[in-house]
């Protein structure tokens, strides 16, 4: 049947023709609103268990004499997911090994990992370490692709560089190769480390992922600390409660305003929403912050539905501005389905105003709204493009896809439900799209826009990244998409380089921006793993939110 169209004096009705999408339905049903809040809480002979092991590696960190040690135990804390309990322990540790300048002579795995650790914790260190590893040719030497261990360790390193640092680059180039080789001849649990590096390095990886990977491969290394590993198996599963608490609370927020029925045209995804955002931040401490993120990002989804799939230029431009004035009093001119968003959007963002301001902080929602509207105007200019069959330029499209990505916005929201890092001057540092966003937003539209090519071209859209590029180019599918893998490269590049101190803003604030853009790394990594959640999605959403981890005592 037609839809009507619902005109503003609620007399007339016109015969509008609407696009339509046949999405993947909600593949969870009530699985996260089932369990009672009860089934949801942490024993308290584990959480005991727990703190205990906790303080034993506190321990294990403070008083470990080797320096080599040191810092394979900082990476084993780092990988299992447990380094935010230690950030002090580990924050001095790797300053006094930067002030010491401690050199490995040819161990270059040692080299490699102090070059990472020191990297990742926003040190400047410098990539001509590796020089030494190189022969007359100025080639890395033979006898370095014989230790396997070391060239992933290099691997890793080599994906912290910045423009300029050639050495990194080969580096890559030089350890992807070696690594691909050797691989057949491998045993685990090394071949699946080093496969899970070759699909993704640990600088792209989301955080809680990595930990229920690396948990399985570390209880298999013959090194390994037994404390350590039941630590990060129990805490793994303590975490996972209180997600699947949150998960529960805004799964039960999504219900009543029942979208999914009311709204049978758009995505019903508040499960993948939440997993998204979880990977933004995983840690207790951020948990308002994952909750009011989670329900921005299930609203912008709706609203990038309406916008593609349902609704008319003649609806979608007075909702724009509607939205631009954030006027409740015109939500009664609509039809239903804006009706239903528009009230969701207020009444949610009231909510958190409510919230905030008994803390002093609701000066943070003129920011949310600031960088809210923005999006509905960009997504209004894709749909006038495609209404009018315009074919915009690379630079026309990428100028308005950095906004339409929603990444500006996303990088600025996650900061609104934030303790005290999330000061004024981190909002208007963030509203101004600095250059660490910017290049989160290129790479979150050509992973998104290449992933999500061919589904969208099935229907009536605007031209595609890739489409626009081969027409202005005279290139191949294959050749536009390795220049965007180029230009997502250097993204990173540039996400590497605002990380290193002195950092525009504090670390916390500039890690959301990074674990944003390595979610969208991890989504779009083999389809839209959004719009399409039944094949790798779901099996992620499973090993993070559903399925405990064992802890063999």
């Amino acid at each position: 049947m037609t839809p009507k169209k619902l005109h503003p004096e609620g007399n007339k009705t016109s015969e509008v023709v609407r696009r339509s999408v046949n999405y993947v339905p909600d593949i969870w049903g009530d699985r996260f609103v089932a369990s009672s809040p009860d089934d949801l809480k942490p024993d308290a002979q584990a959480q005991q268990r727990a703190n205990e092991l906790k303080e034993e590696v506190r321990k294990m960190l403070r008083n470990v004499d080797d320096h080599l040690q040191e810092l394979n135990l900082i990476d084993a804390v780092q990988r299992l997911g447990v380094a935010y309990h230690f950030e002090e322990e580990i924050a001095q540790a790797l300053l006094l090994i930067y002030k010491s300048g401690r050199d490995y002579g040819d161990d270059l795995h040692a080299v490699a990992l102090q070059f990472r650790l020191l990297r990742q914790e926003g040190y400047n260190v410098s990539p001509d370490v590796f020089m030494k590893f190189k022969d007359e040719e100025g080639k890395f030497k033979r006898t370095v692709a014989g230790n396997t261990r070391s060239l992933l360790s290099l691997y890793e390193a080599a994906h912290m560089g910045t423009h300029g640092e050639n050495i990194l680059d080969e580096a890559i180039a030089f350890t992807r190769e070696h690594l691909n080789s050797a691989l057949p001849c491998l045993n685990p649990p090394f071949s699946t480390l080093v496969e899970l590096a070759l699909e993704l390095p640990l600088r792209k990886r989301v955080e809680r992922l990595q930990s229920s990977y690396y948990i399985s491969i570390y209880q298999e290394d013959k090194d390994r600390s037994d404390i350590l590993l039941e630590f990060a198996k129990r805490d793994f599963n303590l975490l996972q409660l209180l997600h699947q608490e949150e998960l529960r609370e805004v799964s039960m927020w999504w219900k009543s305003w029942d979208f999914a029925e009311k709204l049978p045209f758009i995505r019903d995804r508040v499960v993948e929403c939440y997993f998204w955002i979880l990977g933004l931040y995983f840690e207790p401490q951020y948990s308002r912050a994952r909750k009011m993120m989670t329900k921005i990002i299930s609203l912008t989804s709706i609203m990038d539905d309406i916008y593609d799939v349902h609704g008319t230029l003649e609806e979608l431009e007075p909702y724009t501005d509607a939205i631009q004035r954030w006027d409740r009093s015109v939500i009664d001119q609509f039809p239903d389905y804006i009706k239903l968003h528009f009230s969701a959007l207020l009444d949610t963002v009231d909510k958190f105003e409510e919230e905030l301001a008994q803390e002093g902080k609701s000066y943070r929602i003129p920011y949310l709204k600031q960088v809210f509207k923005e999006v509905p105007k960009g997504y209004l200019i894709e749909e006038q493009w495609s209404n009018s069959g315009h074919v915009p330029t690379l630079e026309e499209y990428m100028t308005n896809a950095l906004i339409s990505s929603g990444c500006p916005m996303l990088c600025v929201v996650s900061y609104v439900g934030m303790g005290d890092v999330a000061t004024k001057e981190a909002f208007d540092w963030g509203v101004s799209i600095p250059k660490l966003i910017e290049a989160a937003s290129v790479i979150g539209r050509l992973r998104d826009d290449v992933a999500s090519n061919q589904l969208e071209q099935e229907r009536v859209h605007v031209a595609s990244i890739i489409q626009i590029y081969m027409n202005e180019n005279g290139s191949t599918y294959e050749e536009a998409c390795e220049k965007f893998k180029r230009m997502a490269a250097d993204a990173w590049k540039d996400i590497n380089k605002e990380c290193l101190k002195p950092t525009p803003a504090p670390m916390p604030l500039l890690m959301r921006i990074v674990n944003l853009t390595r979610t969208m790394e991890v989504m779009y990594q083999h389809r839209d793993g959004y719009t399409n959640p039944t094949y790798e999605t779901k099996e992620l959403i499973l090993s993070v939110l559903v399925n405990p981890i064992p802890v063999k005592l």
